[in-house]
């Protein structure tokens, strides 16, 4: 592991917006293969629960790689759930992201991303307040949550219960006068409690990538369209309208199930389409 940078408060590469905010922090520690100005790109937060649902998964991770693929900094605090999605789809992207972490600096939190870690580290950085050694704690993660959205110009929750950590981020974010966007989620499911509330208080409702980078003044990166097979686009015309099991496809499309096996597995190494539950979605 390198030894981490510090970055103060008085030098001139510590980033201005985050300086700006309310309670900023005195110093930071930096991680990684990236350099301390990317800290100042035009970034955002994609933020929401551990214990998400598999669309939420689908939707942080496609989100983050079209955001990223246009140039944006993804920031996230590197939890499971969606932000460990959001910092996937940015690399996937083949663009750069930015964990926060509510540990020492030289702590990979959860330890079960420690290989997301090395991959964030790769082109981009880890970043802490707090200096190697500091052990997680809970009250630790409230306040890091400050930093994502003091890094960033908007902040994306993506799916959130009613009292979700997430939603201390996108609080903070409209605090500093920061935009708030939200993924509407069914009204049923608790986990989208959080997100729709703030669609009720008037966060910007996320419908795809280019909601967000009407933000940021930007366009979506010009897609390049992987190639595949017949079958495998039949399935995804399928799956573009509705998630559905290997099963169900089967039946709908009436395509021979080794034919629709073979197809699928060419469509995940495409990533065009995920798996999770059993159940495949879109991916684009």
């Amino acid at each position: 592991m390198t030894e981490p940078r510090v970055l103060r408060r008085r030098d001139a590469e510590f980033p201005q917006l985050l300086a700006a905010i309310h309670d900023p922090p005195r110093e930071l520690y930096l991680r990684g293969g990236g350099t301390p100005e990317q800290l100042s790109y035009p970034a955002v937060a994609i933020v929401g629960a551990r214990a998400c649902s598999g669309y939420g998964r689908s939707v942080a991770r496609s989100l983050a790689r079209e955001l990223a693929a246009a140039g944006l900094l993804v920031v996230s605090g590197m939890a499971r759930g969606i932000d460990g999605e959001a910092h996937r789809g940015a690399l996937e992207g083949g663009g750069i992201t930015c964990a926060v972490l509510g540990c020492g600096i030289d702590r990979d939190y959860p330890a079960a991303h420690a290989e997301l870690a090395r991959r964030i580290c790769e082109r981009g950085l880890l970043v802490s307040e707090y200096e190697p050694g500091v052990e997680p704690a809970p009250w630790r993660f409230p306040a890091r949550n400050r930093i994502i959205a003091g890094l960033c110009h908007a902040t994306v929750v993506v799916e959130a219960r009613e009292r979700s950590g997430a939603l201390i981020t996108a609080d903070f974010a409209l605090e500093e006068g920061r935009e708030v966007l939200a993924v509407p989620g069914e009204i049923t499911s608790a986990l989208s409690g959080g997100t729709n509330a703030l669609l009720r208080l008037g966060a910007t409702p996320v419908t795809g990538a280019g909601d967000v980078l009407e933000v940021f003044g930007l366009s979506p990166a010009q897609e390049v369209r992987t190639s595949v097979g017949s079958a495998a686009e039949s399935l995804l015309r399928n799956l573009r309208e509705v998630a559905l099991t290997a099963d169900e496809l089967v039946r709908m499309t009436g395509i021979d199930p080794a034919q629709a096996s073979g197809a699928l597995v060419e469509l995940e190494l495409a990533r065009l389409i995920t798996l999770e539950d059993g159940v495949y979605r879109a991916s684009v």
